[in-house]
């Protein structure tokens, strides 16, 4: 049931974002049709022009809608990655029930499913709950990109530049500080604790830095701000100085 939910739930999104993604080029209006349009990239169009109007520039105009946004989905954020956390706390124990059921037979599997699930009610884990923010948060974030790119290919908007940067142009400086600020996030995350996420935390900045190289610089600055905001979000969820200082703790422990 779960399966097919998230099933389902992908299908929307990706649903939602094809259909804008064809005019992902096209200049963007205030009577430009349809629902991507009309509900998502024009409102962001028109919050980043009202702060640009507002603040002088529209590098000050995305960094703020950027963090209007974030702010928005900030309890969905949290709640995610208190999920990942739980998740990752909870791995011991579903590691030795899955040694305690091996057996791949329906019976031993069941009697497996059912242990798993009474660990997660025991620790009020929903294994969902680290899901459904992601599809929630998806049209809104794509919705950004493409509102910005729309932005640089209408001929009326003028981008202008920041801190030196054109925002219509790609700046391989802020695609690379992108990275770095996608690492650190990666760091400070749950990725440290998880053998599977650390193969992340080695390829996404260099995804980032490839994606920042070729978009304009507008989009890399919302990717910037963005992760300076989840790597304030994970220090205050995660705190990763706390594991640093018990790991020699640990170690010596165990010489004795």
């Amino acid at each position: 049931m779960k399966k097919r939910l998230s099933l389902v739930l992908l299908l929307i999104v990706a649903t939602a974002l094809l259909a804008g993604c064809t005019e992902f080029n096209d200049p963007i209006y205030s009577d430009s049709e349809g629902f991507w349009n009309q509900y998502i990239v024009w409102p962001l169009v028109s919050a980043i022009t009202y702060f640009k109007d507002l603040l002088g520039t529209y590098g000050l105009g995305i960094i703020t809608v950027t963090i209007i946004i974030r702010l928005i989905i900030l309890p969905l954020m949290i709640k995610q990655t208190k999920s990942s956390k739980s998740m990752q706390e909870v791995q011991p124990e579903l590691q030795k029930l899955k040694e305690k059921y091996g057996s791949k037979d329906a019976v031993t599997q069941q009697k497996y499913q059912q242990e798993m699930m009474a660990l997660f009610k025991e620790r009020g884990i929903n294994p969902a709950a680290g899901c459904l923010p992601v599809f929630i948060q998806m049209p809104i974030l794509i919705g950004f990109y493409h509102a910005i790119s729309r932005m640089n290919n209408t001929p009326e908007i003028n981008l202008g530049s920041f801190l030196g940067f054109a925002l219509a142009e790609p700046s391989i400086i802020l695609a690379i500080l992108a990275g770095i600020m996608q690492l650190i996030v990666l760091r400070t995350g749950p990725a440290m604790d998880n053998p599977q996420m650390k193969i992340m935390m080695y390829i996404m900045p260099f995804m980032i830095i490839g994606f920042g190289i070729v978009l304009p610089a507008a989009l890399t600055l919302y990717w910037v701000i963005g992760n300076i905001i989840s790597i304030i979000q994970n220090l205050f969820i995660y705190k990763p100085w706390k594991k640093k200082a018990k790991e020699p703790v640990k170690s010596g422990g165990a010489k004795k």
